[in-house]
């Protein structure tokens, strides 16, 4: 006869780990089970049942025994909305985010950028470090204008996806005719989409043909929309608001110049807000009925549609230049050159009219407010921060600020609690490995001083990691921020993985002895080069590139010869970002 969950068939003779006289918490009603034993071999809970502290069998010979009395066990932090990678191409080696995130008790988290690289890299194994927390899904490049301009776009860069072997597809600046052409691919090929909604989309139409998950609420204006008495005008408004038009343009050194540009953007995405922009968000706040909730609520509920809100994000965002952040004690762990971005943001924001910042505090007030009228509608939700490149967010740090701006929205600690555990688990179909404490889930665990049903507070109180069978004690814990706060070594570069205009080629070129080479046949045919042609090397970050050198200057052309010097390594030299996204316009 099968035996309960959490009750020992047999004394676990082989575990390696056992927690002892511990309090199992419930991720799933809150309830508690107290002086419990967990015994763990490799990376799995192999029993979970009473304690036998007086037993001297009670632990197996050879196994590390943890005393636990009075502590609180639960699974480990998921992280449901993070980018922890550096740039393709761009350096930076993220294993002092994975130990900092790790030291926080985070022990899963899902990546929301990718590239067909790291789909091939995770397939091989080789994409995490040993000491990471758990990889628990990725997409390939998020669909941008760059690789989802029109709707066949879309549908092609999702096929593509799919077979590359991405969890999911993530969409970002899109057209809602695009947006939609992509849904209905990526529901034929059952795949999921989630991301950003368009400006001036059918939220309701949207939900209803599927989409996952949306992420940070909208973001912008999008979702308030739906709560507005004003909703038409909004929307219409919305809908007249395009992004940016970047060109399709076949030259391979835009690539990593376009994701700087990019990266530097989504440090804070508000710093790009222009009078009509902040005018809407004026509007659709002043215009909230959280009566006007109800109906986009039920329709969320019906059509299984997640909501990931990571307020920690909107607060960086909206008040970006609150003393509060550039005094938290995280920042230690951060390198200058990233200090130094953050600053820069920051303070590009203080330049906003009182006016223009005062309403970019409504923003994220009525953020916090939806989320919580979300929650108690029943709305499925996740924790995420977003952090890797956002302004102020350290990782590992920023979830358990997502935790507190939940909890000061009004969600109940069970609440939080399960987003970042239970509710992680359920969303990605894996209740079976993870979510909760029992036999047979992975060994990712999290020990706390007290109990967290009580308190959100209480998430901040940890005493003990579990990460793949291995436990890390509170003088672990310490030693890895110590070292990591000693070498500066989080570097947060970007996190924008556009997938850029076209696949790129691999080829091994050797040099002759004059310092020549031969680009291969296929590459030359592909991309049309003949003989005589003139080409350039050109140099960016630490790679070369080879470019062709065209004799008249279209609009494209132009960009390409103002944006040449940051193809040097400079920087975007010359050209601060608004030029970028001015050019990008047409202005």
């Amino acid at each position: 006869m099968a035996q309960p969950p959490n009750q020992p068939s047999s004394p676990a003779a082989a575990a390696d780990l056992v927690i002892r006289d511990v309090t199992v918490v419930s991720t799933r009603d809150g309830s508690l089970q107290a002086h419990q034993d967990v015994a763990i071999s490799g990376d799995r809970i192999v029993s979970v049942g009473p304690a036998r502290t007086d037993d001297p069998d009670g632990v197996p010979s050879g196994a590390q025994a943890v005393d636990a009395g009075g502590k609180y066990l639960v699974p480990g932090f998921n992280d449901m909305h993070a980018h922890m990678f550096p740039r393709p191409g761009g350096g930076g080696d993220p294993s002092g985010t994975f130990d900092l995130m790790l030291a926080h008790g985070i022990t899963g988290f899902r990546q929301m950028s990718g590239s067909a690289r790291m789909l091939r890299q995770r397939a091989d194994r080789t994409l995490m470090p040993e000491r990471a927390p758990r990889l628990l899904a990725i997409p390939g490049p998020v669909l941008t204008p760059f690789n989802a301009g029109t709707a066949q776009a879309a549908v092609a860069t999702v096929r593509q996806q799919r077979d590359e072997g991405a969890d999911f597809i993530k969409a970002a600046m899109m057209t809602s005719e695009a947006f939609y052409a992509a849904q209905a691919e990526a529901r034929r090929l059952g795949i999921p989409i989630l991301g950003h909604l368009p400006n001036g989309i059918d939220v309701a139409r949207a939900s209803g043909e599927g989409v996952r998950s949306v992420e940070h609420l909208g973001p912008g204006a999008t979702l308030l929309a739906c709560c507005s008495t004003e909703q038409d005008a909004v929307r219409d408004k919305l809908a007249a608001r395009s992004g940016p038009r970047l060109p399709p343009l076949k030259f391979s050194f835009l690539e990593p110049v376009l994701d700087r540009v990019l990266a530097k953007v989504v440090v804070n995405p508000a710093n790009m807000s222009r009078q009509p922009d902040i005018d809407i968000l004026a509007q659709v706040t002043a215009s909230f009925d959280q009566d006007a909730v109800g109906p986009i609520a039920q329709r969320f509920v019906a059509d299984g549609t997640w909501q990931v809100p990571t307020l920690i994000r909107s607060r960086t965002t909206q008040l970006c230049d609150d003393p509060e952040f550039a005094a938290q004690p995280g920042l230690r762990y951060m390198a200058p050159p990233t200090l130094q971005t953050w600053r820069k943001a920051a303070a590009k924001f203080a330049k906003f009219p009182a006016s223009s910042r005062q309403t970019f505090r409504t923003v994220y007030a009525t953020m916090a407010h939806l989320a919580c009228l979300l929650d108690a509608a029943g709305v499925r939700m996740l924790a995420g921060s977003d952090s890797g490149g956002a302004a102020w967010e350290v990782p590992g740090i920023a979830l358990h600020q997502e935790f507190d701006e939940l909890a000061k929205a009004g969600l109940p600690p069970l609440r939080i609690l399960q987003m970042t555990t239970w509710d992680a688990a359920d969303f990605l179909g894996a209740t079976d490995v993870m979510g909760t404490v029992d036999a047979g889930k992975h060994a990712d665990l999290v020990l706390l001083d007290a109990n967290p049903v009580e308190s959100a507070d209480h998430l901040h109180q940890i005493a003990g990691v579990v990460r793949a069978g291995r436990y890390y004690a509170p003088a672990d814990i310490d030693a890895i921020k110590d070292s990591i706060a000693a070498s500066q070594s989080v570097v947060l570069r970007s996190r924008c993985n556009t997938g850029y205009y076209f696949r790129q080629e691999e080829a091994i070129m050797v040099l002759n002895s004059k310092g020549q080479l031969t680009i291969p046949a296929h590459l030359r045919a592909k991309y049309g080069l003949h003989a005589g042609d003139e080409v350039e090397v050109v140099e960016v970050g630490d790679t070369l590139q080879i470019v062709r050198t065209e004799g008249s200057e279209s609009r494209g052309q132009r960009l390409v010869r103002r944006l040449r010097n940051t193809a040097t390594g400079q920087d975007v030299a010359g050209m601060s970002t608004d030029q970028i996204m001015a050019l990008l316009r047409g202005e």
